[in-house]
């Protein structure tokens, strides 16, 4: 059976979100799945579930990182945070994937650290999932472990990216495409153009540039960026999606002619939110990391810890890491720096 370890005390609202999703994940995937954090809060959640003849257990942490903790500090002076005792459950191997939706900067930190990144990779990158127009999902990466890139970490990014989607979605060949602020291979900076020569090197089924306004199209699977201007694509981006719903709801409410009309829009508002709602796809994986790390919005609810435990064994059953190892050794040479 596959462990995953929830970080139970990291996100704005833990533990209710992360011990219900938890529940809803070991009810509806069959998992083991290990709560982490001060076991007398834990438990109090606990008890308002029905866990009989699911395989969960609480694992004592003493300490909580918050969110306005800085990643170092936390990582040097909270041992014991709830965040720490998970990566090392997958560390020693009690796990086999680690979910926290707390402080980003922090779970990278201590993932890194405490459970290594893998022998080929020179940087772990985060891996976010984006709706898109044609009803799937792009990967954008990296969307913020990293500030600073160089064109062999960009390079890497779009390996792992590629093996991710190809594992988590089935896609056999995925479209890889480049964030610039033009199609045209000599559009952007040296970063991107230096990349660009080197990514159609490799044996991808690399596409080019994409401008940001094509990011949500699905014209690409894997978009590959620096984490500055990737968790930039990010925030902007979801700021965007809450102010259209807030516009929706508003026009809704002010507009509708008849009952009729109320209900049919009423359903569209619904499907339209349901198919930008993060919760849906969980959160985003740490790829390069030895050990599976997924790392959920701080807001998340209990759907969308319950999904980022799904993608956690997703990934651990895929055997992604093993994989990653395997094709970027291969391709060493093509991505020295």
């Amino acid at each position: 059976m596959i462990t995953i370890a929830v970080d139970a005390m990291g996100g704005d609202h833990a533990p209710r979100p992360e011990v219900e999703g938890s529940v809803l994940a070991a009810r509806e995937f069959e998992l083991r799945v290990l709560l982490v954090g001060q076991p007398a809060v834990v438990q109090r959640e606990l008890a308002r579930h029905a866990v009989r003849g699911l395989s969960i257990e609480v694992v004592p942490a003493s300490e909580v990182i918050a969110m306005t903790d800085s990643p170092t500090q936390a990582f040097r002076k909270k041992k014991d945070s709830s965040a720490h005792v998970a990566a090392r459950l997958v560390q020693q191997g009690q796990a086999d994937g680690m979910v926290s939706a707390g402080n980003t900067g922090a779970v990278m930190t201590v993932a890194r650290f405490v459970s290594g990144t893998l022998p080929s990779v020179q940087r772990p990158a985060l891996a976010a999932p984006l709706p898109t127009g044609r009803g799937g999902v792009a990967v954008l990466l990296d969307a913020g472990a990293n500030v600073d890139s160089k064109v062999a970490h960009l390079v890497q990014f779009a390996v792992m990216g590629e093996i991710y989607y190809r594992a988590i979605f089935g896609v056999r060949r995925p479209k890889v495409a480049l964030l610039s602020i033009g199609e045209e291979e000599m559009k952007g900076n040296e970063l991107t153009r230096e990349t660009y020569s080197r990514l159609k090197q490799l044996p991808l089924n690399f596409i080019g540039n994409i401008e940001g306004r094509e990011v949500f199209s699905g014209s690409a699977n894997v978009i590959v960026c620096d984490g500055f201007i990737g968790n930039v694509t990010l925030k902007v981006s979801e700021g965007a999606a809450q102010h259209i719903v807030g516009q929706l709801k508003k026009a809704l409410q002010s507009t509708l002619a008849s009952q009729v009309g109320s209900m049919l829009s009423r359903s569209a508002y619904k499907e339209f939110r349901r198919s930008i709602d993060y919760s849906e796809h969980g959160g985003a994986p740490l790829l390069g990391v030895r050990g599976v790390t997924v790392i959920g919005h701080g807001g998340s609810n209990a759907n969308a810890v319950k999904n980022a435990v799904r993608v956690a064994a997703e990934m651990a059953r895929a055997r992604l890491n093993e994989r990653i190892e395997q094709e970027l050794s291969a391709l060493q040479v093509a991505v020295e720096v």
